[in-house]
């Protein structure tokens, strides 16, 4: 059956994130994800989460200015230094929140600049990465995202994400699979993620459309697609990476069939 992990950038922000790992570990999660842990000392994470007996299971890797509009500078050509720079800020953080996979993210398309020109640069920079974080024993991920919430972004297909690992050939560079993505960008779930299974190291979810609970009032089968993780031997975490509709707590009914239930 499969493991669910709350991702605090979206859920239980009904108190300040670094309640939320308690908020978590009460409502009955085991596992945390988040965005970005860079606003917060080390140490203060690694209490959190130790003090609740969570495990953190992913982050993603600086984005440049998120404020501005900014979503990665892994494929931005010109940024390289400061790339270089985010890896090694992400691997500390990594390594002292014994996280074990980071995710890379790829960024928006500037004006100008060719895709052949962004790809060009994304394997390079992932070649440094890569080399990097395997001697950290650590795993980075590459997610697709769709067009309508990311709009110019460079990475959009699992297929794309394949041609990336394999331009760069590290055996530590995967793919991190979000259900919701997919279904917004090309449908086919299923059959993409068993067609690409093999690349597979960690999986998101949220309804479609809107972004809110993935339970039987969306269009995306969580039921099926839950089964066909398990018949696939998934043994990783499903990051619930969703907005609720109506608060965290009254919109977690969905997740008693796997597993999550409230600790006294």
């Amino acid at each position: 059956m499969v493991k669910l992990a709350a991702n605090l950038s979206m859920l239980f922000n009904e108190v300040d994130f670094l309640d939320r790992f308690a908020a978590a570990h009460k409502a009955g999660f085991d596992a945390v994800e988040y965005l970005f842990p860079y606003a917060y000392e080390k140490k203060d994470l690694a209490a959190r989460l130790e003090d609740n007996g969570l495990k953190q299971v992913l982050f993603n890797i600086f984005p440049g200015n998120w404020d501005k509009g900014e979503r990665g500078i892994a494929a931005l050509p010109g940024r390289e230094d400061e790339f270089r720079k985010a890896v090694d800020q992400a691997l500390g953080y990594a390594q002292a929140l014994k996280c074990p996979r980071i995710h890379v993210m790829s960024g928006i398309v500037p004006a100008g600049i060719s895709m052949e020109r962004c790809e060009a640069v994304e394997v390079e920079n992932l070649r440094f990465a890569t080399k990097a974080a395997a001697s950290a024993g650590i795993m980075l991920v590459l997610e697709p995202l769709n067009h309508t919430d990311f709009p110019g972004y460079f990475l959009t297909s699992v297929p794309q994400a394949k041609a990336l690992i394999e331009a760069v050939g590290a055996p530590n560079l995967r793919v991190q699979f979000d259900i919701y993505h997919q279904q917004m960008a090309h449908g086919a779930i299923a059959a993409t993620l068993k067609a690409h299974y093999a690349l597979v190291d960690h999986v998101q979810i949220a309804g479609s459309p809107g972004r809110n609970e993935p339970d039987d009032t969306q269009e995306i089968n969580t039921k099926y697609l839950f089964g066909v993780l398990d018949g696939l031997g998934y043994a990783g975490w499903v990051g619930c990476e969703y907005r609720p509709k109506a608060g965290t707590i009254p919109g977690l009914g969905w997740t008693r069939a796997w597993g999550i239930s409230p600790r006294g």
